[in-house]
C-alpha cells in the first residue's frame, strides 16, 4: 500500500472530524457563546451549506493546477479554520472558522480520490480510493466519540485545538508522502460534456433523495445529545460512548449497503429508506426508554448510511459517461441534507415542541425522501425497460473519469 494514501486517510479523518464532533459539544458551546440550541445547531448547517459551495465551486476553480500543492493548500485552509474556532471569542467568529473549514471538505475528497487512484494500479484503484474514505469512517466510529469526551474533559475548545494538531500532522505527509501528480482537465469542452449530465431528470431525482433521506437521518442526530441527556436520561457522560455505538452502526450499515446495492441499487434503496422511517418513529416513541434508545442509535446509523452508497452510485449511474460533476453534486446535497435537517430539528425545538421533535421532523423528511424514490425508481423501470441500476456501468463511467482526469 503506497504510504501516501495514510497522509490522505489522515486528512479525511481530521475533516470527519470537524464535521460531526460539534454534535457531541452543542450543549457546551451554545452555554459558552450563550445562544439557544437551535442558533448552535446552525454551526452543523452553516458548516453543510458552505461544503457545497466547496465541493462545486472550489473544485472547479483548482482543477487547471497540480494536485498535490492544491490538496496542501486545502489541508492549510482547513487548518486555519479549526484554529479560528478553537480561538473564537464569539459565535460569528466561531462560525466564520466552522464555514472556512468546510470549504476544503468537499473540494480534499473529490481531487484526493483522483491522487489516490493514481498512485495504484489501474486494478486496485477502488481499494485505494476506499482507504483514503477509510478516514472518514473513522471519524465517525472513534474520533467523535473520544472528541466528545476530549471536550467535555477539557472544554469544547480542546477538541479543535486536536483537530488542529491533526490537520498539521496530515499536511505534513501529504507534502512528504503523496507523489506529484498532473492537473485536471479544464478545457471548455468537458465542461460543457459534464454540466449535460443534469440533463437528466433522474440525475435530479437522485439528488432529492439524496437531501431528503440522508436529511432526515441527520436531522434526528443533530440534536442527539439534548435527546440522550434530557429525554432518554443519560449522564452527559454517556454521550460519547452513545455514539460509539451509532458509530457502530454507520460502519455495518455503509458496508452492507454498498453490498446490497452492488445487486439492485433502487430496491436497497427503498427497502432501506422504509426501515428507516419506522426506526425513526420508534426512536421518538421510545426515546425516554433507555434500552430502546441505544438500539435505536445503532439502528439509527445502520439504516441511515446504508443509504450513501446507493444514493452515491445511483447518481453516477444515471449522469452516463460524464458523473464527475454530478458526483461531486451529490456530495454537496449530503450536505444540503444536512443543513436542512439541522434547521427544521432546531426550529421544531424552538417552537417548544421538545427534544424529541427533531426526531419526528426527521421521520417526516425521511417519508418524503420515500415517496421521490417511489417515483424515481418506477420512472426508471418504466424508461430502462426493467434494467436493475446495478453498479456496473457506473464503476465504469468513473473508471473512465479517474484514467482520463
Amino acid at each position: 500500500m503506497p504510504v501516501g494514501l495514510i497522509a490522505l486517510a489522515l486528512g479525511g479523518f481530521g475533516i470527519g472530524l470537524t464535521e460531526f464532533v460539534i454534535m457531541g459539544l452543542l450543549p457546551q458551546v451554545a452555554a459558552d457563546f450563550h445562544v439557544t440550541e437551535a442558533s448552535a445547531g446552525w454551526l452543523i448547517s452553516g458548516y453543510a451549506l458552505a461544503v457545497v459551495v466547496g465541493a462545486l465551486g472550489l473544485t472547479a476553480a483548482v482543477t487547471r493546477f497540480e494536485r498535490k500543492p492544491v490538496l496542501a493548500v486545502l489541508m492549510v485552509l482547513f487548518i486555519a479554520g479549526n484554529l479560528v474556532s478553537a480561538l473564537a471569542p464569539d459565535y460569528p467568529i466561531m462560525m466564520a472558522g466552522r464555514i472556512l473549514a468546510a470549504l476544503s471538505h468537499g473540494a480534499f475528497f473529490g481531487i484526493g480520490a483522483v491522487v489516490a487512484a493514481s498512485m495504484v494500479a489501474p486494478d486496485k484503484k477502488a481499494g485505494a480510493i476506499a482507504i483514503m474514505f477509510t478516514g472518514l469512517t473513522a471519524a465517525n466510529v472513534l474520533g467523535v466519540p473520544f472528541g466528545t469526551m476530549l471536550g467535555q474533559a477539557a472544554g469544547w475548545r480542546a477538541t479543535f485545538w486536536a483537530i488542529t494538531v491533526i490537520g498539521v500532522l496530515a499536511l505534513a505527509g501529504i507534502l512528504a508522502l503523496v507523489p506529484k501528480t498532473g492537473s485536471g482537465e479544464a478545457a471548455a469542452g468537458g465542461l460543457r460534456s459534464e454540466l449535460r449530465a443534469f440533463r437528466s431528470g433522474q440525475v435530479w431525482l437522485s439528488i432529492l433523495v439524496t437531501i431528503l433521506g440522508y436529511g432526515g437521518m441527520f436531522g434526528a442526530f443533530t440534536y442527539i445529545a439534548f435527546t440522550l441527556t434530557e429525554v432518554t436520561g443519560f449522564a452527559a457522560s454517556t454521550v460519547p460512548w452513545l455514539l460509539i455505538l451509532f458509530g457502530v452502526g454507520l460502519f455495518i450499515g455503509n458496508t452492507l449497503g454498498g453490498k446490497a446495492a452492488d445487486k439492485n441499487v433502487d430496491r436497497t434503496l427503498l427497502v432501506v429508506l422504509a426501515v428507516l422511517v419506522v426506526v425513526l418513529v420508534v426512536f421518538a416513541l421510545t426515546s425516554g426508554n433507555q434500552p430502546m434508545t441505544i438500539a435505536s442509535m445503532v439502528l439509527l446509523g445502520g439504516f441511515g448510511f446504508a443509504t450513501v452508497p446507493g444514493l452515491q452510485m445511483r447518481v453516477m449511474k444515471y449522469a452516463s459517461s460524464a458523473p464527475t460533476l454530478a458526483s461531486g453534486a451529490n456530495i454537496g446535497a449530503f450536505n444540503v441534507g444536512n443543513a436542512l435537517g439541522a434547521w427544521l430539528g432546531g426550529v421544531t425545538i424552538t417552537a417548544g415542541l421538545g427534544y424529541t421533535s427533531p426526531i419526528w421532523a426527521g421521520a417526516g423528511i425521511t417519508v418524503l425522501g420515500l415517496a421521490v424514490m417511489v417515483f424515481a425508481a418506477a420512472d426508471a423501470k418504466k424508461h430502462d425497460g426493467g434494467r436493475p441500476a446495478d453498479v456496473d456501468s457506473s464503476t465504469a463511467d468513473s473508471e473512465t473519469e479517474l484514467q482520463t482526469a
